[in-house]
């Protein structure tokens, strides 16, 4: 008697094979909800705020942005009991304050401007003329350039940030969608989506029973889920080593996962790095492109546990040319405090 078959309706996220976001999209793909949650508890254009986000972090890719979590450059003050960090601004080692993550940023700018009154002005605003909005931040002494206010339009209008103004907490990432449609194809941003409002027809799987299990579909998908919220932190930078483009990895994962999102194949993730095995630790810097022949300093100093390796990823030279620059058997590992060649090579005792 054949086997009875059950129909398991299962969603199932595409391949992946998102593109390689420029730096400002990223941001906007990770952060604009933030915006919108903001834009209806505070009323202020989400449009606005996810501009000033992009233009005080550079796409996220400033200090205080990656080190404190701080999107709007929001100094310490005399009310901030929280965290610090001092970083170089107006003045040197300015008092900036620190977050436990970037939605508590997002709150206290918006907090930043409904309550001090130098700025009640801009609630008179319509809320949906962006326009208005950024000229009445530069009329209120917001920021010292004076073009401010145009910059933050350019780049509304670059990115149709607008289309944020007229959206919601629960739409906004379908707004996300609309502006990034290739989304559709990237199972990170689709993973954050409740998938039982995601607007394109699930893809039904007929699966035996006898193979699996709702227990074991569950596990599947929350699976999917945990890895594409790991990726969706990952943040392209450029290392200081002829500005190549690296990564350093949130979590344990696997470099498949790298491999997709940015659509480099492993062999090559592979060579470019140097690695023997597919499992990423957290804190791994993980190259995009090829490194460099030498470092972008003479020497450096082993510290304590550090391999060869470790080393040419922290100054994204090639693992081969480290051992050559330092006469060294591939394989052979340094001794803490010992001198490392990083440009020319070690002279011969």
């Amino acid at each position: 008697m054949k086997k009875t078959l059950f129909a398991f309706t299962v969603i199932i996220l595409s391949k992946f094979n998102a593109q390689t976001w420029k730096t400002e999209d990223q941001y906007i793909q990770k952060f604009a909800a933030y915006a919108v949650e903001e834009m209806e508890k505070y009323q202020i254009p989400a449009s606005i705020t996810l501009a000033q986000g992009l233009l005080e972090t550079g796409g996220g890719q400033s200090r205080l942005a990656q080190q404190g979590n701080n999107h709007f450059g929001i100094k310490c003050k005399e009310d901030w009991t929280g965290k610090t960090m001092s970083h170089t601004d107006d003045a040197p080692n300015e008092c900036f304050r620190v977050y436990d993550d970037p939605k508590e940023s997002y709150e206290d700018h918006s907090k930043f401007l409904k309550y001090r009154k130098y700025y009640q002005n801009l609630f008179t605003l319509d809320m949906k003329d962006y326009k208005a909005w950024a000229h009445g931040l530069k009329k209120a002494g917001y920021a010292t350039n004076p073009r401010y206010a145009y910059i933050l339009i350019d780049k509304i209008e670059k990115y149709r940030l607008y289309e944020f103004d007229n959206t919601n907490s629960k739409e906004a990432l379908f707004t996300v969608l609309k502006l990034y449609p290739d989304l559709r194809n990237d199972k990170v941003f689709m993973a954050q989506m409740d998938q039982s409002q995601v607007r394109t027809k699930p893809l039904t799987v007929r699966v035996p029973y006898e193979q699996t299990s709702y227990a074991k579909q569950q596990q599947r998908v929350e699976k999917i889920k945990s890895d594409a919220e790991l990726l969706q932190t990952i943040l392209v930078k450029s290392h200081p080593n002829g500005n190549r483009k690296f990564i350093v990895v949130p979590a344990d994962t696997d470099l498949s996962f790298i491999a997709n999102k940015f659509k480099i194949s492993e062999s090559r993730l592979m060579k470019w790095n140097e690695l023997s095995a597919t499992r990423l630790q957290k804190n791994d810097v993980l190259f995009l492109e090829t490194k460099s022949s030498e470092g972008n300093t003479k020497t450096y100093k082993a510290q304590v546990g550090e391999t060869m390796h470790d080393i040419s990823q922290k100054f994204g030279i090639k693992l081969s040319k480290l051992y050559s620059k330092n006469r060294m058997s591939y394989g052979e590992q340094p001794r803490v405090g010992q001198l490392i060649y990083l440009q020319q090579k070690k002279p011969r005792s």
